[in-house]
């Protein structure tokens, strides 16, 4: 009789384990977060000159909340993320760029050929990240023309999303500042 029991008692937790698992109701659209739909960027920039990362995005549930914009650094390492919040008018759908005004208080200069990676994504806010968008950059002594941007990015009223505040570090000046400096 305990051993019927016990199966009986199986089978219950088996068929709520199944139903909690797979469910057998139609799946929730609101439950997909951001997408990145375009993207475009600097491939090489000049250290100082302000660079433009461009993206589009959309999100069916509108509650796009901030872009997540990291950087990691050939010699340095991984910069902590910055982030840039979403106006309300924008969490169903946006396009513009974020500018990055390369220079930093941290390093007078960077090395020619100073390889970045930049890591774009977007958060909504139930904490659903969208696809992220990378760009390899280099920086090199002379200006660089990144030319026209493509279709939808080269619009003359394009909204300009944010800064990104990120100031990068020349790994060639750490370690020898003056003694008594800090």
């Amino acid at each position: 009789m305990k051993i019927r029991q016990l199966n009986l008692f199986l089978a219950f937790c088996l068929g709520i384990l199944f139903t909690c698992t797979f469910g057998w109701a139609v799946p929730n659209p609101a439950s997909t977060g951001p997408t990145i739909t375009r993207a475009f960027g600097p491939e090489m920039g000049k250290y100082g000159d302000p660079l433009r990362f461009y993206i589009e995005a959309d999100d069916p549930t509108a509650d796009m909340q901030k872009i997540a914009i990291v950087v990691d650094q050939a010699g340095y390492g991984h910069y902590p993320t910055d982030w840039v919040y979403i106006p309300e008018k924008d969490r169903h759908h946006f396009v513009g760029y974020l500018q990055w005004n390369s220079f930093s208080n941290n390093a007078s200069k960077m090395p020619e050929w100073t390889e970045l990676t930049v890591k774009i994504s977007v958060v909504d806010s139930k904490g659903h990240e969208s696809n992220a968008v990378v760009f390899p950059l280099e920086f090199v002594s002379n200006r660089v023309g990144t030319g026209n941007p493509p279709a939808p990015f080269d619009s003359p009223n394009l909204e300009r999303l944010g800064h990104i505040d990120i100031n990068l570090f020349n790994p060639n000046e750490m370690g020898n500042e003056p003694e008594g400096r800090w």
